[in-house]
């Protein structure tokens, strides 16, 4: 009798779990006057895909930052849309539709200058050898074309805050995560077993912290715990696809702060290696000043809707690793103007295998630091020549920057502040050659070098 009734408990007890496991995963629903998210914040392109989508029969919902943006009364960047339609229909659906991928295959949707991203709702795993989804032995997924419903692709996203969906049938927000509860505590919290995800997409570990960052959020202790021992996975990490995360990351107004926290999770020197080896031996400080120079200055113009170039942000971080290869060139007899082209390329061939940084990007960084060394030469039509170079703004704004961090006089960097600003009489007074010069004489003809007046801080 007694076994009987331990056999029925264990029954009851296992029914019950698998209810309570049914249940967590029922979505939880916000009526319209539960949230604060309005049509009006809504593009007008999206809600055109939406109602389109509707319209055609299948379920539409907004999903992801957009919708954790709109609930922090913020203006989203970009509007994704998820649906129970396959990429197949979605492109069957609009003429001006384009499929894109094949790690995660997606419907891009063109109304100009504007893209709206449609993702089919991603199911569970693929059943054996099917194709559809492939994991790589580190346990990244390489390929991930598992189509199911609402509920799997709630439980597949990264994060509780990022799994939240707007529904344009009622405009409801429908949560099936717990990311609403998460969003009013401001916690960002990974979805499922925080290693598992992260060897999934070791790229979660830095999304996390341009997250917290950026949405003023704190990390959950579960979510933060395997970050400090999984920075590694991101060496397997694509290189084209690190230099895209890095510019999320530095690129959109929270520079220093993002800096600081990968610093805190040796994230940063997975990114920089050569740079975070000269912070861990700076001397007198100057590597971290002029970094935190360079971050103030990009944020800065970041919020007054200035552009921030990446060519001058990545001459900023490596620019220490640069004069240190430069100089032990130096030591070993080479002369200044060779070290330095020779240590750029030496620099820069290491850092691309990290963060495929483009060619046209890096020609620019090159141009920045190999100009800083004719700062020096203020005499004769040179100062004329330089202040016509395509990116003498940008090599004087990082010459400000080094001469605020104490890495240069702050006196050069004041003679080219005024020689931009003096008429041309002036300017001749302060090139002209000092006696005996060879290049006596030459300052006559400095006025075609004459050019507009230039601004500093400009990075163009």
């Amino acid at each position: 009798m007694t076994a009987i009734l331990n056999f029925f408990k264990k029954i009851l007890g296992a029914a019950s779990q698998t209810q309570q496991k049914k249940t967590s995963r029922v979505g939880k629903i916000y009526s319209r006057s539960e949230h604060n998210i309005s049509r009006s914040q809504i593009s007008e392109n999206a809600l055109k895909v939406l109602y389109r989508l509707k319209k055609a029969g299948f379920d539409a919902y907004l999903v992801g930052g957009c919708v954790r943006d709109l609930l922090l009364g913020r203006e989203p960047k970009d509007f994704d849309v998820a649906t129970n339609a396959s990429p197949e229909q979605v492109k069957r659906t609009f003429r001006n539709c384009r499929l894109i991928g094949r790690r995660f295959r997606l419907a891009h949707i063109y109304f100009g200058q504007e893209i709206i991203e449609v993702a089919t709702f991603r199911g569970g795993e693929a059943e054996e050898d099917s194709g559809q989804q492939v994991v790589h032995e580190d346990g990244r997924l390489l390929r991930d074309n598992v189509f199911g419903t609402i509920e799997q692709d709630a439980w597949r996203r990264d994060f509780t805050v990022n799994s939240l969906y707007y529904n344009i049938r009622d405009f409801s927000v429908v949560d099936y995560t717990g990311g609403m509860e998460d969003h009013a505590k401001a916690v960002l919290k990974l979805i499922g077993d925080p290693v598992t995800r992260y060897r999934e997409d070791p790229v979660r570990m830095l999304r996390a912290v341009r997250f917290a960052v950026k949405l003023g959020f704190s990390i959950d202790p579960e979510t933060e715990k395997p970050i400090y021992e999984l920075t590694e996975l991101l060496r397997g990490i694509p290189a084209a696809r690190l230099f895209d995360e890095t510019l999320k990351l530095f690129m959109s107004g929270y520079g220093l702060q993002t800096f600081e926290m990968l610093r805190h999770y040796n994230l940063f020197a997975v990114l920089f290696p050569d740079s975070d080896k000269c912070l861990e031996t700076e001397d007198h400080d100057f590597p971290r000043v002029f970094l935190v120079k360079a971050l103030q200055n990009s944020d800065n113009r970041v919020a007054e809707g200035k552009t921030v170039m990446p060519y001058f942000l990545f001459a900023a971080f490596l620019w220490e690793p640069l004069q240190l290869e430069a100089k032990r060139l130096m030591d070993s007899g080479e002369n200044e103007a060779f070290a330095y082209q020779h240590a750029a390329s030496g620099i820069l061939n290491r850092q691309v295998k990290v963060t495929a940084i483009p060619k046209r990007v890096t020609q620019s960084m090159r141009e920045v630091w190999l100009l800083q060394s004719r700062f020096t030469k203020r005499s004769g039509v040179r100062p004329y020549r330089l202040l016509s170079h395509p990116r003498f703004r940008a090599a004087y704004d990082f010459l400000l920057l080094r001469a605020q961090a104490g890495d240069v006089d702050a006196e050069l960097a004041d003679w080219w502040s005024r020689f931009q600003q003096v008429d041309e009489a002036e300017q001749k007074k302060m090139t002209r050659p000092a006696k005996n010069s060879r290049h006596k004489g030459r300052s006559r003809r400095s006025g075609k070098f004459r050019s507009k007046k230039t601004k500093s801080n400009t990075h163009e």
